[in-house]
């Protein structure tokens, strides 16, 4: 009898202490000290005690719903930093390119930046041009651009954009497990205890150590790009415009237009001879050449009558003259 007794009080205990339970949290939740997660976790308690097996699934279930209910912020992931990779190229028009290059580097040394490589040279009709890459912090790209592009004339503009988050967050997360693969590699190479195995660890440990350091490499310049943007400015001087002159030209102004139209006049004969001159001397060569192959051709038959004529003279001079014959009349002949 006593322990029939002693079994139906802790009957009645059990849902005295499950009704005690839920009128705790009730009361904790009228008075806003806590939320619905620990009525639910009360009741979870409970359930557990009350009904093992699927009960306890279901109030483990719903424990977990009102842990979610405390606060949704508390419970979403954080969120990434965006790693972005800026770049510009300026082309700007001044008075004065020295100066305006003095202005922008005190412009960029003032927002915490640096100046990098620079270029200085005179374009055909000796305008001075200058050409400075710009390293500034991200957060100032937008004020040091817009300073450098109210400098002067803006000629070109160009920006870009490259959103590298994904990259910088797959290199670190590599960097954590090739740290931990070669300390676990150093692990293997202190408990080793064969010159075979100690061998081997080290080629491995000298491979993991080498593929460490390129992602290290690879961490620090998406650091120098994405914490530091770059600017390409290019300065160009403004061409003089010239006086205007009157409209009435002078004796002197007349002169000097002659004169150029004289020497622009000698210069395009002499252009025109220089062209003209390799024709000329091709044609003469060909007449020259023509010359000769036709004398070579020309019969000898008059040079030859011409000495033979010359030699009947040259024998008559020597001798004394012959009378011609003397014809007859027809009266002497009968």
């Amino acid at each position: 009898m006593q322990t029939r007794g002693t079994t139906s009080r802790h009957r009645f205990v059990r849902p005295v202490q499950t009704l005690s339970a839920l009128l705790l949290a009730v009361g904790l939740a009228l008075t806003g000290c806590t939320g619905a997660s620990d009525s639910g976790a009360s009741s979870t308690s409970a359930d557990k005690a009350a009904a093992p097996g699927e009960d306890a699934g279901a109030g483990a279930q719903s424990g977990s719903d009102a842990r979610g209910g405390k606060g949704d912020q508390a419970a979403a992931p954080p969120k990434l930093t965006t790693h972005i990779i800026r770049t510009a190229s300026l082309t700007v028009q001044v008075k004065d390119v020295p100066k305006s290059l003095d202005e922008a580097r005190t412009v960029v040394e003032n927002a915490g930046g640096v100046v990098g490589s620079e270029t200085t040279d005179r374009d055909s009709k000796g305008h001075e041009r200058s050409r400075v890459v710009l390293r500034v912090p991200s957060d100032k790209y937008e004020e040091v651009l817009a300073d450098l592009e109210g400098s002067g004339k803006l000629i070109d503009r160009r920006a870009k954009a490259q959103d590298v988050t994904e990259q910088v967050v797959d290199v670190e997360s590599r960097i954590k497990s090739q740290r931990a693969s070669v300390a676990r590699i150093r692990e293997l190479m202190d408990q080793a205890t064969k010159l075979s195995d100690v061998v081997t660890l080290e080629g491995e440990l000298s491979s993991r150590q080498a593929n460490l350091e390129s992602l290290l490499a690879q961490q620090v310049s998406l650091k120098d790009r994405t914490s530091l943007a770059t600017i390409t400015l290019s300065l160009s001087e403004t061409p003089v415009k010239k006086a205007a002159e009157d409209e009435d030209p002078g004796f002197v102004d007349a002169l000097a237009g002659g004169w150029d139209a004289f020497v622009t006049m000698f210069r395009w004969i002499a252009l025109a001879l220089g062209a003209v001159l390799p024709f000329v001397v091709g044609a003469a060569l060909l007449l020259l050449l023509w010359a000769r192959f036709l004398r070579t051709r020309l019969p000898r038959r008059p040079a030859a009558a011409t000495a033979t004529a010359g030699a009947g003279a040259g024998a008559g001079a020597g001798s004394l003259p012959v009378a011609p014959p003397v014809r007859e009349e027809g009266g002497e002949r009968d």
